[in-house]
């Protein structure tokens, strides 16, 4: 199993519009064989950072999810949503394996 950590810079201004955006994801993401584990708003603390978890049952997975993803008309119409509305300042993605006792 690979956990894929998103680390998001966001316009606090814009928190519905990335609200939105989170909630077309999670479905998508599901679709293609992944496990959402939600996105994670500011509460206290930093106003722009927002963070969001999935898992694939590998890397390999991932990679197909990735790909397929760039050809899927609803993932283009997610990706243009956030384009449009610029809800998104930058973002940065790390990759975890769980340790299970």
């Amino acid at each position: 199993m690979i956990t894929c950590y998103l680390r998001y810079i966001i316009d606090p201004y814009k928190l519905r519009e990335f609200e939105a955006y989170g909630k077309l994801w999670i479905p998508l993401v599901e679709r293609f064989g992944g496990q959402h584990h939600g996105y994670f708003l500011p509460s206290e603390g930093a106003s722009d950072v927002a963070l969001a978890m999935f898992s694939f049952p590998s890397l390999a997975l991932y990679e197909q999810y990735r790909s397929d993803s760039m050809q899927d008309a609803e993932c283009q119409a997610a990706f243009r949503y956030a384009e449009e509305t610029r809800c998104i300042v930058s973002y940065e993605r790390s990759f975890f394996r769980p340790v299970f006792a």
